[in-house]
């Protein structure tokens, strides 16, 4: 695929860089936000080499890749960079009426760029666990303790992270971002909670101010940032250009770190904790239920884009309490999608269907990517998208049933497995069961809902 070319293509078909309004990526699309959508030619950009699918949703135009999108987007953002290194895309006219749209479009922005290190990070926290149980390395050795630190320190310092991508995403300096972000791991600043803890009280120009450790928090960071881009925009317009240098990092600084601390951080703290909370309470009141929602129907919002709204819950799940029910039934899901290949492959006699199901297969298994099978077997065939469904919901029933968790936010693969190692030994057993199911089921109905002539479309 010629990156450069495509995304030339991309950028015209789409109304040129004057129709953008944002743009981002995650692990396979290429996300933008149109001023105007009328403006996108549809067709002309499903006929370049390299475009899977094209999906209107969520107020953003998603352009299905694959894994090599992040190359096609260094490319992309290239064609659209000012001669002083800004990107010409401004945010400001995003026309999106649809509160919802604004915000799936922000959380993709802000959390797809930190899926490899979450991820990486993860599975290398599983395999250190399994090391521990089998007796590999010691709590107590160097070894165990450098790799510890590697496989948590993106959970701890999260809020630089996430600091960093909002401010990318709301138009704020991504380097004073960071630094606001730090400002709240900085160990003076934690050392003042003492032994106490969350709601520990200290005062600020005497102003009570309520201490939170804010390691490992998505919620507050982000509104802190998000808030933090109307100071800085209106700065950046205010103060004369000889004097930004200084007077912006001064005022921004010394207003949003305490108004973070004093006002937006507590509110992010609590508010981030009471959705996680209704979420876990709803999976412990009925997960079976839950199980069958999410494995079942995980894949129609990936095929819609909207599963990132789901995602953050997940991160601050595991962020905050070191595991995560959610993320086993999105398992489900895939080792669904990876039955349904299997079935096909089985049943069907035409040779370019059953390479289709094999390169699906192959690629869910070692990369969890299943867009490409999504939309090019399942969307396509209602009957075999109904097996996944039903073999996805199967097995979430079952790794609800039995309260599956992993220790990671990971996607579902076989290469991923390792988020399943927990300090309970019977956690990676019931995850395999249940993903065998999923398989199982989903690979039968496939089997019986495929013809023998069937062919690719």
């Amino acid at each position: 695929m010629d990156f450069k070319l495509a995304a030339k293509e991309i950028l015209e078909n789409v109304g040129g860089a004057d129709n953008l309004a944002n743009m981002t990526h995650c692990a396979t699309r290429l996300r933008l936000t149109l001023k105007d959508p009328s403006k996108a030619n549809d067709e002309a950009i499903k006929e370049i080499d390299g475009v899977v699918n094209i999906v209107n949703k969520a107020g953003q135009y998603q352009i299905l890749i694959g894994t090599e999108v992040p190359k096609l987007y260094d490319e992309f953002e290239a064609l659209v960079t000012g001669d002083d290194g800004s990107v010409q895309v401004n945010n400001d006219g995003e026309s999106s009426g649809n509160i919802i749209s604004t915000i799936f479009s922000a959380i993709s922005a802000i959390f797809a760029p930190l899926l490899p290190a979450l991820a990486g990070s993860g599975i290398l926290r599983g395999l250190l666990i399994l090391a521990v149980q089998t007796g590999i390395l010691s709590e107590a050795s160097g070894t165990y303790s450098i790799l510890n630190v590697a496989s948590m320190s993106v959970f701890y310092f999260l809020p630089v992270l996430l600091a960093f991508t909002s401010a990318r995403r709301f138009g704020a300096s991504p380097y004073l971002s960071a630094l606001i972000g730090a400002a709240l791991l900085n160990p003076e600043f934690i050392a003042l909670m003492g032994d106490t803890g969350n709601g520990a009280t200290t005062s600020f120009l005497k102003i009570p101010v309520v201490l939170m450790n804010y390691n490992s928090t998505v919620v507050p960071i982000i509104l802190s940032i998000w808030a933090f881009s109307y100071l800085y925009k209106f700065l950046d317009k205010k103060v004369p250009e000889t004097l930004k240098l200084v007077i912006i990092p001064l005022i921004s600084l010394a207003v949003m770190i305490p108004l973070t601390v004093i006002v937006i951080g507590p509110i992010g703290v609590y508010s981030g904790e009471a959705v996680a909370q209704v979420v876990n309470w709803l999976i412990e009141r009925s997960s079976i239920l839950t199980g069958i929602l999410i494995g079942g129907g995980w894949s129609v919002l990936v095929s819609l884009g909207i599963h990132w709204a789901v995602n953050p819950i997940m991160i601050n799940n595991v962020s905050t309490y070191g595991f995560d029910y959610i993320v086993p039934f999105t398992f489900a899901c895939n080792f669904a999608v990876i039955g349904t290949t299997i079935g096909v492959y089985f049943k069907a006699r035409n040779n370019k269907l059953r390479s289709f199901a094999v390169t699906g297969l192959v690629t869910v298994a070692l990369s969890a990517i299943i867009e490409p099978t999504l939309f090019g077997l399942l969307v396509k065939n209602k009957k075999l998208f109904l097996a996944q469904i039903i073999g996805g919901a199967v097995g979430g029933a079952y790794l609800g049933l039995t309260k599956v968790v992993t220790n990671a936010f990971v996607f579902g693969s076989v290469t991923t497995f390792p988020a399943f190692v927990t300090d309970n030994a019977s956690n990676f057993i019931q995850a395999m069961i249940g993903l065998g199911i999923s398989l199982a089921v989903s690979a039968i109905l496939a089997y019986m809902f495929t013809e023998r002539e069937e062919m690719l479309s």
